[in-house]
């Protein structure tokens, strides 16, 4: 039996949450943050099974995907000019439509003037490790840059209900994904700061293109708000 599955999204992300950056001791700097994400999804995905090939299905026009709201997390440890990261984000994609065209997925044939119920669920465990060939953090004007290295690992579920004909399909993947990117952070002071990163990485038909930047507050030392944006761009194939 053969199995291909592959899913592109195009994300944008908005974020306000409460930010710590505590100091542990001389250029160590423990951070945690927990943000709101709200994130349009766009693109296509397929699943073929049993030698019968997949369908493209386009996730806003041909199954109408609503906007995934939920809880970012993310925790970092700066030693000197290393720093170490550790993100989780989750995405939740549904929606209900009438096919206007029909479409193959993972073996079952869904006729058009068919009436679908669709989901799309993943969880995103992002681990990075970032080093600052500049990091001058002891200004009153701050800026750090280096090249990051990271690991995506992607458990994703996608899943077709035909309320119609009264059947059901899932298909699931687990994919890791590195990729190799850069990070930077300039300050003007030490209650705001805007940082930046990037990361790509394709291989076997895999990739993962992750960017975002943030906007920090900080009024206390302690504790601040941030807002930003991400764009993800991801296909994988199992």
């Amino acid at each position: 039996m053969m199995r291909r599955f592959r899913i592109n999204l195009y994300l944008a992300l908005l974020a306000v949450a409460a930010l710590a950056a505590t100091p542990a001791r001389a250029d160590e700097t423990v951070m945690l943050k927990a943000g709101f994400m709200s994130l349009d999804a766009s693109g296509h995905f397929a699943s073929s099974a049993n030698g019968i090939a997949g369908t493209p299905v386009d996730v806003s026009g041909n199954l109408n995907l609503k906007r995934s709201n939920d809880v970012t997390l993310e925790g970092a440890l700066q030693l000197g000019d290393f720093r170490l990261g550790l993100n989780y984000f989750p995405l939740d994609f549904s929606g209900a439509s009438v096919l206007n065209t029909t479409v193959t997925f993972n073996g079952q044939t869904y006729n058009a003037g068919e009436t679908v119920d669709a989901r799309f669920k993943a969880k995103v465990y992002d681990g990075s490790l970032t080093w600052y060939l500049v990091n001058m953090d002891d200004l009153p004007s701050r800026l750090q840059f280096g090249p990051e290295v990271a690991v995506k690992f992607i458990n994703a579920d996608v899943t077709m209900n035909n309320v119609t004909a009264g059947f059901s399909s899932t298909h699931s993947a687990n994919i890791p994904i590195p990729t190799v990117g850069a990070r930077a952070r300039v300050a003007l002071a030490d209650f705001v700061g805007l940082t930046a990163r990037a990361g790509f990485l394709g291989y076997s038909g895999n990739r993962f293109l992750d960017a975002e930047a943030q906007l920090e507050f900080s009024p206390l030392p302690t504790l601040g708000v941030y807002a930003g944006y991400r764009y993800i761009d991801v296909k994988f194939v199992s």
